[in-house]
């Protein structure tokens, strides 16, 4: 600091001549130097030291003059200059220096506290601290036709005796029979434990393996993919190549990519789609927000693009693991309808198809019922607009399949929009889906 008044007074003894601009602009760069100066040495609010600038006679009358047209460009707060000469040098608030140390907590929005959201210099290496102690590799020794063959996957201890989230398709073989042996587990400080698998379902690639511990074990927080909106910021944690305790980064580039626009057959499933870096070994690894927190299961990567992996939302993979717990297995009730979320401008575009529209705000369309299904057997036509199901309001299949749970055989009212504004109420009995469908 004393340097720099050492060097400002120089500059205000040298002769000016009023033409040269620049040197106005060299004086202001010094000024904004000794502003930021000023502030990172105060850090006390009641600091009340004072830097000014002296400008040399010569140059007094063309910077005030030029200063109002400055001061509004640049949106400069409160400057003035002397008739002595002096520019004070505090036109930035005076307040204490901010405290990086502190975690960011909360949530956006007018409280103006920060989440997950923010990412800060360690956000990314302190969730990967989080979570990664909790985060295993999985390796299974099948035999195929005489043949060994090792297969490495990536799993996460979410409870503290042992449980450990993956996904299916590590620890199924081909025929989709659950792997009978042992599994051998790692954790990130380099113990060992034989594992056993629980339970596993296919069609949404869930599994769960089980190791037991005479000390204590790390688990992982789970957290909610609910909350999470294309842009947020993850990260993948996993064993791609059986190279632990591996970390990538990327955002939700999607929050509910459907099984079909990849192709993919069999029941509608949705993923979580990131542009985090996975490879072969990621499978059954955590997808993880900025508090540490697991909000996805890595189950697919697109082999001949780049930045295109899809994991299994968390709240789903919850919903599998309480059937384990509940039923053994997972328990799909069936209606037979192909159904769509309906929006005002789906709405509008098929009014404009079509004049008989019925008039709702929301919904969800059946473009078409499976023959001799209960949904058939309770008269739903194609084209009907589904407004409620057991009772309430519905916007969204994901609300329809909420509602029935795992309730086979267990009747509900649906009430139907059909052509004309005809409102139709049926009850239908769901049966449990056929686990090779």
């Amino acid at each position: 600091m004393r340097h720099l008044l050492s060097t400002l007074f120089q500059v205000s003894q040298r002769e000016f001549r009023t033409s040269h601009q620049n040197s106005i602009f060299r004086l202001l760069a010094l000024a904004a130097t000794g502003t930021g100066f000023y502030f990172t040495n105060n850090r006390d609010e009641d600091t009340k030291t004072r830097i000014s600038v002296s400008f040399p006679s010569q140059l007094r009358e063309p910077f005030s003059s030029a200063w109002p047209t400055m001061q509004d460009f640049y949106g400069v707060g409160q400057l003035f200059m002397l008739p002595s000469g002096h520019i004070p040098l505090n036109f930035a608030r005076v307040a204490s220096a901010p405290n990086l140390s502190k975690e960011a907590t909360g949530e956006i929005g007018d409280s103006g506290k920060c989440g997950c959201e923010c990412l800060g210099k360690d956000s990314l290496a302190n969730a990967a601290a989080l979570v990664g102690p909790a985060v295993v590799n999985l390796s299974v020794i099948q035999s195929f036709y005489g043949m060994t063959i090792g297969r490495s996957s990536s799993g996460t201890i979410i409870d503290s005796d042992g449980t450990i989230l993956t996904c299916a398709h590590a620890v199924m073989d081909s025929s989709r029979s659950v792997y009978k042996g042992k599994v051998d587990v790692t954790l990130q400080d380099g113990r060992t434990f034989e594992g056993t698998v629980v339970n596993a379902d296919f069609h949404s690639d869930i599994a769960v393996v089980k190791i037991s511990s005479k000390t204590p074990l790390p688990s992982a927080k789970l957290g909610s993919s609910s909350k999470l909106r294309p842009g947020d910021w993850v990260l993948s944690v996993g064993c791609p190549l059986s190279l632990q305790n591996t970390v990538t980064a990327g955002i939700i580039s999607c929050i509910d990519r459907k099984s079909s626009d990849l192709g993919l057959g069999g029941m509608q499933r949705e993923y979580l789609q990131t542009d985090c870096p996975i490879n072969s070994g990621n499978s059954g690894g955590p997808i993880v927000n900025l508090n540490g927190e697991v909000v996805g299961v890595n189950v697919l990567k697109v082999s001949a693009a780049d930045g295109l992996g899809f994991a299994v939302p968390i709240d789903s993979a919850s919903k599998i693991i309480e059937h384990f717990k509940k039923n053994g297995r997972v328990v799909r009730p069936w209606l037979g309808l192909k159904m769509l979320d309906l929006n005002d401008k789906v709405i509008a575009q098929l009014k404009e198809r079509k004049a008989d529209i019925p008039n709702v705000t929301k919904g969800v369309l059946v473009p078409m019922v499976t023959p001799g299904s209960p949904a058939d057997r309770a008269g739903f036509h194609p084209g009907d607009i589904v407004i409620e199901f057991g009772g309430e309001p519905v916007g969204s299949i994901k609300e329809i399949i909420d509602r029935m749970g795992d309730d086979v055989g267990k009747p509900f009212n649906v009430v139907l929009k059909r052509g004309n504004n005809e409102s139709v109420t049926l009850i239908v009995e769901p049966e449990e889906a056929n686990p090779d469908m």
